[in-house]
């Protein structure tokens, strides 16, 4: 016999008494996802990612650029936070107190082993059902980025790149990210780690 879980509200889940920090923990579809903190790699590549879109929105006077934690409350039943996110002036009134109320623009996640599957199935989901313009899907231990763009049909990958090269936003023009510049440190870094490795195996 098949045992249904009773799914919970963003309300219930605020109401909740967690054994850490609560911003470890998500809201998915009503169920409770707990996050594992991020590693140096996902920070590194999380700042730099949100300096770069960051001082773009800025000079361009598009909106705001948020990191997290910051709660994102998409539905009754979805309470996220996205590791960085872009709301248009048009959208500043979804900014509250508690948190952001209704659909960023664009929202990144930057993957970590943990989370890599969930990011790229109940959240692009997720976030396709809500009707967040553009998601970028950021792999630091891979070096790739990915950016899709909803359309009529869900999303759809429009831009992409692995190691090296460029991707660009189809929401924001002229926004466009360079990989070496993305991933730049961790990839000396790691060029670092194998060359003292093959000198101690010689």
């Amino acid at each position: 016999m098949d045992t249904l879980t009773q799914r919970i509200t963003w309300r219930e889940f605020l109401e909740m008494d967690f054994p850490e920090d609560p911003t470890y923990y998500e809201l998915i579809d009503g169920e409770i996802v707990k996050k594992a903190a991020p590693a140096p790699k996902h920070q590194i590549v999380s700042a730099n990612f949100f300096s770069a879109l960051n001082q773009f929105v800025r000079e361009k006077g598009l909106g705001v650029v948020l990191y997290a934690p910051v709660d994102v409350f998409l539905d009754d039943y979805n309470l996220v936070q996205p590791d960085v996110l872009f709301l248009s002036d048009a959208k500043r009134s979804l900014i509250t107190n508690d948190g952001i109320v209704g659909a960023p623009d664009l929202v990144a996640e930057i993957l970590l082993p943990t989370t890599a599957v969930r990011d790229r199935t109940s959240k692009l989901k997720l976030y396709e059902r809500a009707g967040i313009a553009e998601y970028w899907l950021t792999d630091a231990q891979n070096t790739t980025v990915e950016v899709y763009q909803l359309t009529a049909k869900g999303y759809e990958l429009y831009s992409a790149a692995a190691v090296e090269g460029t991707v660009a936003s189809a929401l924001l023009q002229g926004f466009f990210v360079e990989l070496k510049a993305l991933f730049g440190f961790l990839m000396s870094h790691s060029k670092r780690t194998c060359s003292a490795i093959a000198r101690r195996i010689a």
